[in-house]
């Protein structure tokens, strides 16, 4: 009779258990270097799982037997990523990537840049965050911001470490890394669905993914996931200089780091370490879809920065995509959202990079006439970024005899409303808008998306249904929607009438960022709303903003702005977000943002403007901004002092008399805001009216390292309270760095620039100044 350790006995046995098996899985996952037969490694985890069905309380979530997968979930919860995960920019040839190349030197000045190239895998992007170690959470990407929380799916994953090795561990760390089901187990899943007569996966990067959106983790843990770690988000404390060292890092603590990476030195060292992996690619024991370039000195990035979608140090080379061969049946014209007519091939179904391709855009007109595609044509089809299928190319020696050129219709095949090309633009347009029911089809779908108002139930069959039977001639419209009008629609019964009711009701009180997503203002995507919200946090002010003050948010642009100001000024648009605002109810609006507002000066404005001609480049006119209270003062300025710095005077002046009214419209919007901040919402001290006393009133702060009597995130709240603000790079314009324990980077920065630097106790002695 065998008899049950005690507890102590089994706490012992347990935990040497859970070390053998960690580190044999560490071995066989993360080094491939197994030294234990599978028969002995089950043996040791069968004895491991029977002592905790014994001694449940000393069940620990980071045990190797916690990696079967729960029980099934309802759905997936959100996770607030801690740093954005943003996409990367795309070069698909050599001088693109000379291009970026050039402008990361010509931004640091320096003569040539180091850095790390790493193959690019065709997998599932995710963020795991540790906690002392531990792993607590872990999130798709989404939409870069906010991703789906699959914590339960990537404990099974068993390159994941569950707790880090090792030592120096953050009390909190953001690991970034790619999930991939590797070429030989693919090849092996699919055999074993095959034998069980189910459907072979059509490539591994769908498997991946498919695999962690499971609501059963139990599937995921049956799959071949591995992660390769690229990178870190927030993190309590500095893991080094460089990027290298950071991987390296990461490598120590558990993480499978991908053995193909480099450290890379010049941009020839890049294209020589691209063209090896483009040898190599089939050879590789996972997919790859390009090689990703990052700038290796983590300050150097600091000082590059970011777009509103990619940073400015990094870029993905995109490996040729897989082509294949088809015959085009027709050419239809397509109606997008805005109006604009696409030429799209439906083609003979044919297999590319592992799916099935039926149709392939041609983008416009001009293209369409570029390559000479026509009806019948044999065509090599490829998935552009091996996302998007094209049209590459036409073997004219295959053409049918006598099939004439595809033309442009006159009238818009849905609606029969004019079509017209506008003037310096490619694209043909119905000019019908909302009155379309192809576009206000394709406006009911981005409405009620997921980065819109996310309306569940409102796809593309219903909005078709709804536009079909007049229930919905505009945005408006949808919430005006009951029971008893949606029984009427094919499909509907009590229940799924009631649910849709409900989900639209859910969403009357809308955040700022997704109405201005969601109402398709032209160019403006979700990363470009967030920014509009953030910056200027106003709806009525959006509405009524000169174009130029658009332009100076970074990451928008001139083009953009006219866009966002035009869009609005149209008086059909106008009567239709009127109607829509009383319908909703916007919330989570900041009012007027004091930072967008003290960044704005008059020579910005100038620069953004578009004076030329005259010898009032960007960077002079922002020198002679920086003189100026108003822009109306440029009008002031002596010409002497204008003839000096090689100005055209007389042009100037010329150009400024015709702007004038602009001027005294932006003058008077940013004044009129700024005493709204002011005397309504406590915010700093900005140019044009009144604000707090506080002496960090416009101040602005960065932290690095680690501080003793609060956190970060509270030293930032404090600040933001006394009427300061806080940043996540160092600049000329940075008033303080405060440097806390194992303070690097940012703190050699700081003394580089002569910006002041404060220890702990100075920036409380300050806030304690600040609060009287």
């Amino acid at each position: 009779m065998t008899t049950s350790p005690s507890a102590e006995d089994a706490a012992g046995r347990i935990a040497r258990l859970r070390e053998e098996i960690e580190e044999h899985n560490h071995r066989y996952y993360v080094l491939d270097e197994p030294v234990l037969s599978d028969a002995e490694y089950d043996a040791m985890l069968r004895e491991l799982q029977g002592l905790e069905r014994e001694h449940p309380e000393l069940v620990r979530p980071d045990s190797p037997t916690q990696r079967v997968g729960a029980a099934p979930a309802d759905g997936f919860g959100e996770v607030t990523h801690g740093q954005p995960m943003l996409s990367l920019d795309n070069a698909f040839d050599a001088d693109e990537l000379r291009e970026f190349d050039r402008r990361v030197r010509e931004r640091l000045g320096v003569a040539s840049v180091a850095y790390v190239g790493e193959p690019k895998l065709d997998g599932l992007s995710l963020s795991l965050r540790y906690e002392d170690g531990l792993l607590v959470q872990a999130g798709t990407r989404g939409d870069g911001r906010v991703g789906e929380d699959i914590t339960g799916n990537v404990r099974t994953v068993r390159s994941v470490p569950l707790r880090l090795r090792g030592e120096r561990i953050p009390a909190r760390l953001e690991v970034r890394g790619e999930v991939v089901i590797r070429r030989q187990d693919f090849e092996q899943l699919n055999a074993g669905r095959l034998e069980q007569g189910e459907r072979p996966f059509a490539n591994p990067r769908n498997a991946a993914a498919g695999s962690l959106r499971q609501l059963d983790p139990q599937i995921a843990a049956r799959r071949p996931l591995t992660l390769f770690a690229f990178g870190v988000g927030e993190c309590s404390e500095p893991l080094g200089e460089m990027h290298w060292q950071v991987l390296e890092q990461l490598g120590a603590w558990g993480f499978r780091v991908n053995r193909e990476i480099r450290r890379l030195d010049g941009l020839d060292a890049c294209l020589a370490y691209y063209n090896d992996l483009l040898g190599r690619r089939d050879s590789l024991d996972y997919e790859i879809d390009g090689v990703v370039f990052k700038v290796d000195d983590l300050a150097q990035r600091q000082t590059l920065g970011f777009t509103a979608r990619a940073p400015r140090w990094a870029i993905a080379s995109k490996l040729p995509a897989r082509e294949a061969t088809t015959r085009v049946r027709r050419i239809l014209p397509s109606v997008g959202r805005t109006g604009a007519i696409t030429p799209v091939a439906e083609l003979e179904p044919v297999e590319v990079g592992g799916v099935t391709v039926s149709r392939a855009t041609l983008h416009n007109l001009d293209e369409l006439r570029r390559k000479d595609v026509r009806e019948g044509d044999t065509v090599m089809v490829r998935r552009a970024g091996d996302v998007i299928p094209e049209i590459v190319s036409v073997n004219t020696e295959f053409r049918p005899v006598g099939v004439e050129s595809w033309q442009m219709p006159e009238r818009c095949p849905v609606c029969d409303s004019e079509v017209i090309r506008p003037e310096g633009e490619v694209d043909y347009r119905c000019i019908g808008s909302l009155q379309c029911p192809a576009q206000l089809k394709e406006s009911i779908r981005h409405f009620a998306s997921r980065r819109a108002l996310d309306i569940e139930g409102l796809g593309d069959k219903v909005a078709e249904q709804l536009v079909d039977t007049g229930l919905v001639q505009e945005l408006a419209d949808v919430f005006r929607l009951d029971r008893q009008r949606l029984l009427g629609l094919e499909g509907f019964a009590e229940v799924s009438a009631g649910n849709l009711v409900a989900a639209i009701e859910a969403r009357r009180q809308v955040p700022l960022e997704r109405l201005l997503y969601g109402i398709g203002i032209p160019g403006v995507g979700a990363d470009t709303a967030r920014l509009l919200a953030d910056q200027v946090g106003d709806m009525d002010y959006i509405r009524r903003a000169p174009a130029v003050l658009f332009s100076l948010i970074p990451g928008v642009g001139r083009s953009m702005g006219e866009e966002i100001h035009t869009f609005f000024t149209d008086e059909a648009n106008a009567r239709g977000v009127d109607r829509l605002l009383r319908e909703i109810e916007l919330v989570s609006e900041n009012g007027f943002s004091p930072d967008y507002v003290a960044s704005l000066t008059a020579g910005e404005i100038v620069a953004a403007l578009g004076i030329s001609g005259v010898g009032l480049g960007p960077k002079r006119a922002r020198e002679l901004g920086s003189k100026v209270t108003y822009l109306t003062d440029l009008m002031g300025l002596a010409s002497q002092r204008l003839q000096a710095g090689g100005v055209d005077v007389q042009g100037l002046r010329q150009q400024l008399e015709e702007r004038a009214p602009l001027f005294e419209e932006v003058d008077a919007l940013l004044i009129e805001k700024c005493l709204h901040w002011a005397t309504d919402r406590g915010g700093a001290q900005i140019r044009g009216g009144g604000g707090s006393s506080s002496t960090l009133a416009g101040r602005s702060f960065v932290l690095t390292g680690t501080l003793e009597s609060m956190t970060r995130d509270e030293a930032k709240a404090r600040i933001e309270a006394a009427g300061g603000k806080v940043t996540g790079s160092v600049s000329g314009k940075t008033d303080y760095v405060v440097a806390g324990e194992a303070a690097g980077s940012k703190r050699r920065r700081a003394e580089e620039l002569g910006v002041a630097i404060l220890d702990e106790a100075a920036l409380l002695d300050l806030l304690r100044e600040a609060a009287g």
